[in-house]
């Protein structure tokens, strides 16, 4: 007696297999997207909260820049960084994945006082073409109140605060 199965039921298998592979791809494709946006999301939340800290630390008022790499020292010597060497630049791995993209309405160098107080604010939003998803960051002067958030504005348009609505899942 043959218990083994016949070539058209291996390729019948084999082919199911792959069908059923297919289905599951994308739903695993947008998972990555999210991922990589609530991870550059966080990044680039304790990459202000560290640049203020350092500000505290240093006593002295301090800028950092917002470029498609995350956080780095202003490229202008106007004031120093609020990254010293000792806090490396936070990488926020927008460069490493080309699908990940920043949209912003911070100025060129985002100032902050000796006492972690900002003196600029801003908008900043993440989205990555694997999803619909996009996820926004605002941050408010004196005090520096930073919101991290769905955005729910137009994806070729400049970043509006209004559109940073809260998680509704947090």
């Amino acid at each position: 007696m043959n218990t083994g199965m016949t070539l058209p039921e291996a390729l019948v298998s084999v082919a199911l297999l792959g069908i059923l592979t297919s289905l599951a791809m994308p739903a695993a494709h947008d998972g990555l997207a999210r991922q990589r946006l609530e991870a550059a999301g966080r990044q680039l939340g304790m990459g202000l909260e560290r640049a203020r800290a350092q500000a505290e630390q240093q006593g002295s008022p301090c800028g950092i820049s917002l470029g498609p790499q995350g956080w780095s020292a202003p490229a202008d010597n106007a004031l120093p960084a609020c990254l010293g060497e000792e806090l490396e630049p936070l990488r926020t791995g927008i460069g490493i994945a080309d699908d990940l993209k920043l949209r912003h309405t911070f100025p060129a160098v985002l100032r902050i006082s000796a006492n972690g107080l900002v003196l600029d604010g801003g908008t900043a939003v993440l989205s990555d073409s694997g999803t619909d998803l996009q996820r926004c960051l605002v941050m408010a002067p004196p005090l520096g109140v930073v919101r991290i958030g769905r955005y729910h504005g137009k994806t070729d348009a400049e970043p509006n605060s209004a559109a940073c609505l809260p998680d509704p899942t947090l």
